[in-house]
């Protein structure tokens, strides 16, 4: 969420960012917000001298009464009455005006860094860098849904019948994988630092306001109506709830987690050859890396957060590039995001398999969490996060990669996790 302090005194700033993300009024939006919390300050300056004068009067009363000026203090508690009535209904207007600062505060996203270009679709995302080789597969190459089918390593109608679509049953092989993934991704974190958390994957509506989920992502989540309790959709949500209300001393720092969870997404109005097999489900498994850092550290934190999973994808063996996506592209609550994307070589095409992110203050005031620095200053700290790795799209291009017409070659810093480094027909 946004400071109206400083959207006041960055407001042609803001106003750019927005452009960049393709408001096409952006400084109306930010006007009225400011207009809304000028009246909120008005309003709480004569709230704050109401209940001065009433402060005032009861020293008046206690001192009459000592001096047994009944008449004179019984005038003044009638008096009193009425800046008590008034101070009542200041209140109830100032509490209105201040959900309706916070409720349009909600509905404005993150201003995007500098360093984000302007674009109107995926297609202007830059790229960065490209690493891996392309696979040369003969012309009997399958997609990934097929070599599943033919290994028995998923079953999509047994999860359709129990669950639904998008619900898969992972099996043989196809299970071991999954579990092979996430030990490795795991033990790759712990070995740079990252503390493991095992968070749960239900949290309530504070938690995913503080994380920026809702509004924006209402009905994209799964609602636990009769609790008002939500399926996390990454473990980015729980994690940095951690620190919800919480002031970080300098001996706090670094503050690096990582987590492994189921993540849940109803990915309402998807559909389509791109949804197909194990390219988008409701249910999947990743393993998620979040930083809370210093405002001048968190770029330098970013970069090696980039550096770990780029190191990941390379040690999977997997042709991958990294792409910083355009204002448009860019995910509500950050402020610069770096997607990277693995080739699939059976289905000819790149898949999203991670994002990694800079929200620099954006949760961290929703969430309230702030540090206090060397003079005692306390100030806003950077969040930051990325998938380090979700499961099903690696999964799918190591099965298309790697095949071949006696089976599927997998990874070789696979293999003391899966116990076997082939899979046969």
């Amino acid at each position: 969420m946004l400071v109206v302090s400083v959207i006041r005194k960055n407001i042609d700033q803001y106003s750019l960012g927005l452009q960049k993300r393709g408001f096409k009024e952006p400084m109306a939006l930010l006007n009225r917000v400011i207009e809304a919390d000028e009246l909120r300050k008005s309003l709480q300056a004569a709230l704050d001298e109401q209940l001065n004068k009433l402060n005032l009067s009861s020293k008046k009363i206690g001192i009459l009464m000592q001096a047994g000026k009944q008449d004179e203090a019984r005038q003044i508690k009638l008096e009193t009455a009425n800046i008590k009535e008034e101070s009542k209904l200041l209140t109830e207007k100032l509490q209105m005006v201040e959900k309706e600062v916070r409720d349009q505060l909600y509905q404005i996203p993150n201003i995007p860094n500098e360093q984000v270009a302007f674009g109107v679709s995926e297609a202007d995302n830059e790229l960065i860098h490209e690493g891996g080789v392309l696979p040369v597969l003969d012309e009997k190459s399958k997609p990934h849904w097929d070599l599943i089918a033919d290994y028995n390593l998923v079953d999509f109608n047994l999860g359709n019948k129990i669950s639904g679509a998008g619900f898969p049953f992972y099996k043989n092989q196809g299970a071991r994988m999954v579990r092979a993934m996430i030990n490795y991704f795991l033990d790759q974190a712990i070995a740079s630092g990252y503390q493991e958390i095992q968070p749960p994957i239900i949290v309530n509506e504070d938690s995913a306001y503080a994380t920026g989920q809702l509004p924006d992502k209402e009905g994209q989540m799964y609602h636990l109506s009769d609790t008002n309790l939500y399926l996390i959709p990454t473990a980015e949500v729980p994690l940095t709830n951690i620190y919800r209300d919480v002031i970080l001393k300098d001996q706090d720092f670094p503050v690096k987690m990582v987590g492994y969870t189921p993540c849940f997404r109803r990915e309402a109005g998807s559909w389509g050859a791109h949804v197909r097999g194990l390219n988008r489900l409701h249910q999947f498994d990743k393993v998620e890396i979040v930083q809370i850092a210093k405002p001048e550290e968190s770029y330098e934190i970013l970069q090696g957060m980039i550096a770990h999973i780029q190191q990941l994808i390379e040690s999977l063996e997997l042709p991958y590039r990294i792409l910083r996506l355009c204002g448009k592209d860019l995910g509500f609550s950050s402020a610069i995001t770096y997607d990277f994307e693995v080739f699939s070589a059976g289905q000819n095409k790149w898949l999203e398999v991670s994002s990694v992110s800079n929200f620099e203050t954006y949760q961290s005031n929703r969430l309230k969490l702030r540090y206090t620095t060397e003079e005692g200053k306390k100030l806003l700290a950077h969040t930051l996060n990325g998938s380090a790795l979700a499961v099903p799209r690696i999964l799918a291009a190591i099965l298309e990669n790697n095949q071949s017409s006696t089976g599927i070659k997998m990874p070789k810093v696979l293999h003391p996790y899966l116990g076997f480094d082939f899979i046969s027909k």
